[in-house]
């Protein structure tokens, strides 16, 4: 009997230590957004006439299909929030930054090719192979392409992270909102946002993270 009893007390004990586990993981992910939009909401905007010209617009990548080969709403808005911007002359230049650590997944190359297609001078265009996730994108744009004050490209929810990490690596960057995709459609990458979120807090405050490659500076001009 006694040894049921400790067995229900040990069981007992887990499920409340997994509990406030749980709540903990969960109250630091609900700081971490709150932080994040906090500290961003002054520099993201939705309307291309009140945003400040800057020399770079820089287009946060994505792949260019979903799942099952459907094409990627969220890479689709990006560029076209990259090419209404130059067409209304709020940017001089377009760096697209993506994962194409495998030579079968190219997101820079795809981004550029379907800039060109909208019309985009083609030497407008400059090319980070490296942007493996967000922090990289950031940091690579300051330390890499010498953008300090660019304008991120991407939906509000990527552009909020994008700046809080701008900002705090000393980057006076600001952000242009692509058009949203609604929640049924892309509820899976939102709900990755949260758990980024946390991982951009701990990058900045606890690991001291630095791009997996840094390398020759780059000139846009």
């Amino acid at each position: 009997m006694s040894s049921f009893h400790i067995s229900k007390n040990k069981i007992r004990i887990f499920i409340l230590g997994s509990l406030a586990l749980l709540l903990l993981g969960a109250g630091a992910t609900i700081c971490a957004d709150q932080s994040i939009c906090s500290q961003s909401k002054n520099y993201v905007f939705d309307d291309i006439q009140k945003i400040p010209h800057r020399k770079v617009g820089v287009v946060l990548g994505t792949s260019k299909q979903a799942k099952h080969g459907w094409p990627n709403l969220f890479y689709e808005y990006r560029i076209d929030a990259a090419v209404a911007l130059f067409q209304a002359g709020k940017i001089d230049f377009i760096l697209v930054s993506g994962d194409n650590r495998r030579a079968a997944y190219d997101e820079p190359t795809d981004m550029k090719n379907d800039l060109i297609a909208r019309g985009i001078p083609e030497n407008k265009i400059f090319l980070d192979y490296a942007g493996f996730r967000t922090f990289d994108s950031v940091i690579r744009a300051d330390k890499i392409f010498g953008q300090k004050d660019c304008i991120f490209i991407s939906q509000k929810f990527h552009n909020e992270r994008a700046i809080f990490l701008a900002r705090r690596n000393d980057m006076d960057a600001i952000a242009f909102n692509a058009k949203e995709v609604s929640t049924k459609y892309g509820i899976m990458t939102y709900l990755r946002e949260f758990l980024a979120r946390d991982k951009a807090f701990l990058d900045i405050y606890l690991l001291q993270t630095k791009p997996h490659f840094l390398g020759e500076k780059v000139e846009i001009k």
